[in-house]
């Protein structure tokens, strides 16, 4: 039940709604500037359709309660009753309220997106190791120029592109490439930002730093990539063009019928706003665009990354797939199950001969040799192995 102070007393009740749908409105004014701003320049959008929408139920509400104050005042008590009902202060505020939740799961789906792209800037190195005047100093990864030298030890991500000049290793370059298996290096390779060195120790010179390390680039083409339009989203651009204009002819029509076979103002004004109202949050206008963004962020997350938006969308009619590399549809780590001894080697020995030249290696091919040798009973004590 209401409360006492409103029994009778319809003039408050309606004053209350003013003022609650006032404060919704001012909240989401974003919607009525840029709508009208966009019919001001003959371009009506969707927030076109919100702001008409909404702003005709304020109007006319507003108007229904100036009328019912003074039929009241005339002491009209079944023109206050009829007035009551042409309020519609809660459909200009829940017009508003539905359109912002879309526009905050439209918000969610292009967070996804900004999360993939921050998981790829957490690879980056925060800092590197530098020779200055002979001596190693650590430095802010912002300080490193080309053409320093800088080293990178086992199990530290590469701080910039470079080249080696000393040194051998094994490099996990999954985050870049997609290959889970570690790639051999040697004097004279290159390395990339954001990999890792696995077994050895190499000393490099910088070639790339900053934005134009790979790194660097990968993130801005899947920041691009973002901002860039389908060809399925251009044509929602064009379709919203006429799409909107029509809704409000539409609307205007069924406003104009309703009169002419003798209903009410309010009556006919209600089903106009009905027609802009369904029509706004329109699949071609929320749902296009909020799909191209869920589609980026979940394949930046799983280490698929689009170059365009037409990538995305050329991807949806693709039915065959060539893969060549076997870490992708693998689990990526080479794994020894078997051994074979040559003829006069006794397994066990031969066995134990492998674990321990294994039991310092890192990679994850001297790991599996390791645990295969524990299967086996063979422990990777170097007491007592040689015993």
């Amino acid at each position: 039940p209401l409360p006492s102070f409103f029994d009778g007393n319809h003039v408050a009740m309606g004053l209350v709604q003013l003022l609650l749908a006032g404060i919704v409105m001012v909240i989401n004014q974003k919607f009525f500037i840029s709508g009208f701003k966009s019919l001001w320049h003959r371009a009506p959008n969707m927030d076109t359709l919100v702001a008409l929408g909404s702003m005709a139920s304020f109007v006319w509400s507003v108007y229904a309660l100036f009328a019912m104050t003074r039929a009241q005042v005339d002491g009209d008590s079944a023109a206050v009753m009829n007035y009551m009902m042409e309020f519609y202060f809660e459909s200009a505020a829940m017009i508003l309220t539905l359109i912002t939740v879309g526009k905050m799961l439209e918000a969610r789906s292009k967070g996804k997106t900004t999360d993939a792209l921050k998981g790829l800037m957490k690879l980056a190195s925060k800092t590197a190791v530098v020779e200055r005047n002979g001596q190693e100093v650590t430095v802010p990864i912002e300080q490193v120029k080309k053409g320093d030298i800088f080293l990178v030890r086992p199990g530290e991500n590469v701080p910039v592109d470079g080249v080696i000049l000393e040194g051998t290793s094994a490099l996990n370059e999954a985050a870049l490439t997609g290959e889970s298996i570690p790639v051999d290096k040697k004097p004279g390779d290159v390395v990339s930002a954001a990999t890792l060195n696995q077994s050895g120790f190499i000393r490099c010179e910088a070639t790339r730093v900053g934005e134009d390390t790979t790194l660097s680039q990968t993130i801005q083409m899947v920041s691009d990539a973002a901002a860039t339009k389908a060809p399925i989203a251009k044509i929602a651009d064009k379709v919203s063009g006429v799409f909107v204009p029509a809704v409000i002819a539409i609307a205007v029509v069924t406003i104009v019928v309703w009169l002419l076979v003798g209903q009410t103002v309010g009556y006919a004004l209600a089903r106009g706003i009905s027609v802009l109202v369904i029509s706004c949050p329109c699949a071609l206008g929320l749902a296009t665009p909020v799909a191209i963004m869920v589609g980026n962020g979940v394949g930046a997350k799983h280490g698929i990354l689009f170059k365009t938006a037409v990538s995305l969308e050329e991807a949806g009619k693709v039915q065959i797939v060539a893969l060549d590399k076997t870490g992708t549809i693998t689990i990526g780590n080479r794994k020894a199950t078997k051994f074979y001894p040559v003829n006069g080697v006794s397994p066990k020995d031969f066995l134990r001969l492998c674990v321990l030249s294994s039991a310092a290696d890192e990679t994850p091919e001297g790991k599996s040799i390791v645990e295969l040798g524990a299967a086996e009973g063979v422990r990777t004590d170097p007491v007592a192995m040689v015993g």
